[in-house]
């Protein structure tokens, strides 16, 4: 009997131990030996691959950087998420931090937590400007494309200008295919966060044949996503990025990613930092996007 319950309590203690571990991003790290970051393949300049399994990008340059100073014997593993899988592989652990375009929002934040916001970006709506296409107006009986699990389409159905706009919806699988959808002429327009719609456009055969066009649907704070229930973890994310944005750091690592030339074509993005995101760079705040988009 009493071997019985030894066993038993040497069980639950290991249990407790995994469950505690599982809700300590560093002491899992530290575990393990390994971190597992959550990259986009197609989300530029924030973050997109260069083929053969590398990643690069402003959020993956940023997080390499958090991770190096927080455990710098941690090799970095890299994981390519989607819009529609992104949320579950960060909560079931398979991801630790993801490092690519998510939004900040209310819904989310019931799910996972986010990171001081580092990168504020517009809804809006990339044509090619043969198109004539200006306005959220325009688009009725058009085509619109958006990527799969993102918000974008909801957002154009939501605004007040896309009451009685009648438009089919095609998806793409991530935003590259979304793109694709534009460029190929099976789409009138992709409707998307304007950094992710800027990027597509730089890298494209012909960039000169694009605009980012119309109304703005919602403004967005694209955050760094960690697990839920780990105040550790996010404190030592937030002051890592708070002392980033005070010493200045953060202003040049943005300009390298949006207002310099970059991987692969060696062109530039050319989008100037926002006047949100200086405010946050003064205040940093992880604020959800509802709150940015009040009435």
């Amino acid at each position: 009997m009493k071997k019985h319950l030894f066993v038993l309590t040497v069980a639950a203690v290991a249990a407790g131990s995994a469950f505690a571990q599982a809700n300590d991003t560093l002491a899992k790290v530290k575990a393990s030996g390994k971190i597992v970051m959550g990259v986009r393949e197609s989300s530029s300049p924030l973050s997109y691959t260069l083929g053969d399994g590398k990643f690069t990008g402003y959020h993956v340059e940023l997080c390499e950087r958090i991770i190096k100073a927080l455990a710098p014997a941690a090799k970095v593993e890299y994981t390519p998420v989607t819009s529609a899988n992104r949320i579950p592989l960060v909560q079931n652990g398979t991801v630790d931090i993801e490092c690519g375009s998510t939004t900040n929002n209310t819904a989310r934040q019931k799910d996972v937590s986010f990171a001081v916001t580092t990168y504020v970006t517009e809804v809006r709506t990339a044509v090619k400007k043969s198109s004539g296409i200006n306005s959220i107006a325009q688009l009725n009986g058009k085509s619109v494309a958006t990527t799969t699990g993102t918000t974008s389409v909801a957002l154009l159905r939501k605004h007040e200008r896309g009451a009685g706009v009648n438009f089919n919806e095609v998806y793409g699988k991530d935003h590259a295919d979304s793109f694709l959808l534009l460029e190929s002429g099976r789409a009138d327009a992709f409707v998307m966060d304007d950094n992710i719609l800027a990027g597509l456009i730089a890298s494209s055969k012909s960039p000169a044949d694009y605009a980012i066009v119309g109304e703005t649907l919602n403004v967005e704070p694209i955050a760094i996503m960690i697990r839920k229930d780990d105040p550790a973890f996010k404190k030592a994310v937030d002051d890592y990025i708070k002392a980033q944005m005070k010493s200045g750091d953060l202003d040049k690592l943005y300009a390298k990613w949006f207002q310099a030339p970059i991987p692969p074509k060696n062109t530039s993005v050319n989008l100037a930092m926002g006047g949100i995101l200086k405010d946050l760079v003064k205040n940093p705040s992880d604020k959800p996007a509802e709150d940015y988009n009040k009435k």
